[in-house]
């Protein structure tokens, strides 16, 4: 017989992450099922039904494939997700075998014991050759591999065609560029942010401070140091919290803003301009300035530069704790395979982690150019520290740039504020 995937009432996915328990200590199963029920957990999206459709067409060929065996999926809550895997983690017993995670979380699950060593099955894949650099980064881990890049997101500039060709302006070349056009967007165009731009938009900072040749932090393996007190990380912060004001986006307003509000700015004709996604596509058309935009790669500090973007997106991972290792393996490389990629592109508009399949998705859709040359010029990630959890919760970088733009503290203060708390997080970490 063979199931669907299908959702699980929210109701009892909380129920179960009530009641699971909060103590560490996952352990690998000594058990290799090749037959009975595989439990798998993905994200539920905004609009879940091209997702479900993909995954749906996936699990139908792997059930053909492997008799005997079923698979139930569970969408489960992405604002959820951290309270649900870590009690997963924690009792092995109603754990599913394959999750869906941000790619951020990889390193901290990787401490926590949740997740299964595939470097052998995943060097074996045939696919995993056209998988790009930085993605294959997110699933490793001290030269480890564990799980398969599902999908990247990777952030460009939005601008408004008409409100520049209005004002007899260029498209910014540098980011120098970039921060005069918005100042003299906001002084014609009082009614609009020149750039929609935000405190608590981590993400949108992070270019600013590494085309200036700063990084977060310095360091691999178990050993990490902040950097974001570094003087070429300043010169980004300097340049970034430049945006902030009277004169382009007042602190008042857009120190507490985040990347969804930026976009919904942007969308909504209240910005000329805006640090997007290709995940923002859909939200940019549905918006007031449909046929009124165009997208770019972000630029860098020299002029036809591109700023180094962050690598979002998401992994599949198998559980330590699964009893279907080989199964739970061959379900994740089919879940994460260039066709499904292909599919939930054409479906959700995710760019896939396979260089081909990308360039195969730009020559289809002009949308996705900018995103790709920006994948293509260069792409950075976030320490893979389990401590980067801890950085990211903590509002750490939010922080630090709300200070600033508000006055309260110099960059020099507020950086080397950052850089305290970072290093506090990486020791603690181990």
């Amino acid at each position: 017989m063979k199931l669907s995937a299908r959702t699980v009432a929210v109701a009892a996915v909380l129920a179960t992450a009530a009641c699971a328990p909060q103590t560490s200590g996952t352990t690998s199963s000594d058990k290799d099922e090749k037959t009975g029920t595989l439990r798998v957990w993905l994200f539920q999206e905004v609009n879940n039904t091209p997702k479900e459709q993909v995954v749906d067409t996936v699990l139908a060929e792997f059930e053909k494939a492997h008799e005997d065996t079923e698979v139930t999926v569970e969408y489960i809550p992405v604002e959820t997700r951290a309270q649900r895997i870590k009690a997963a983690f924690n009792d092995p017993g109603s754990a599913p075998d394959l999750i869906e995670y941000g790619n951020t979380d990889t390193a901290g699950y990787v401490k926590d014991g949740g997740l299964a060593d595939v470097t052998e099955e995943f060097a074996a894949w045939d696919e995993a050759a056209d998988t790009d650099a930085t993605a294959r980064q997110s699933v490793t881990v001290d030269g480890k591999v564990y799980g398969a890049p599902y999908f990247v997101g990777v952030r460009a500039l939005y601008y408004r065609t008409d409100v520049l060709d209005e004002l007899g302006l260029d498209v910014p070349r540098t980011q120098a560029e970039l921060i005069s056009t918005a100042k003299e967007i906001r002084a014609a165009r009082p009614d609009l942010y020149g750039i929609a731009v935000g405190g608590a938009y981590t993400y949108g900072a992070m270019p600013f401070i590494w085309a200036h040749g700063g990084e977060l932090a310095t360091g691999k393996g178990g050993s990490y140091a902040s950097a974001i007190d570094s003087a070429a990380a300043r010169k980004g912060i300097e340049a970034y919290t430049s945006l902030f004001g009277d004169d382009n986006c007042p602190a008042a307003k857009c120190a507490g803003m985040g990347g969804n509000d930026t976009v919904t700015a942007f969308a909504s004709g209240k910005a000329a301009m805006a640090i997007g996604g290709d995940f923002s596509h859909a939200a940019v058309e549905a918006g007031k300035v449909k046929g009124k935009y165009a997208v770019v790669p972000l630029p860098g500090v020299a002029a036809g530069s591109v700023a180094p973007a962050f690598a979002g997106g998401n992994n599949l991972g198998v559980l330590k704790s699964t009893s279907h290792r080989t199964l739970a393996v061959d379900l994740m490389k089919r879940l994460a395979s260039k066709k499904a990629q292909g599919a939930l592109f054409e479906g959700m508009g995710f760019l896939p982690t396979f260089s081909d399949v990308r360039q195969q998705a730009a020559a289809k859709e002009s949308f996705v150019k900018p995103f790709v040359d920006t994948l293509a010029a260069d792409t950075k990630f976030v320490p893979a520290s389990p401590a980067w959890a801890q950085i990211d919760s903590s509002q750490v970088l939010p922080t630090m740039f709300q200070e600033i733009v508000s006055g309260k503290k110099s960059v020099a203060a507020a950086s080397g504020d950052a850089a305290r708390k970072m290093n506090e997080a990486f020791g603690s970490a181990g």
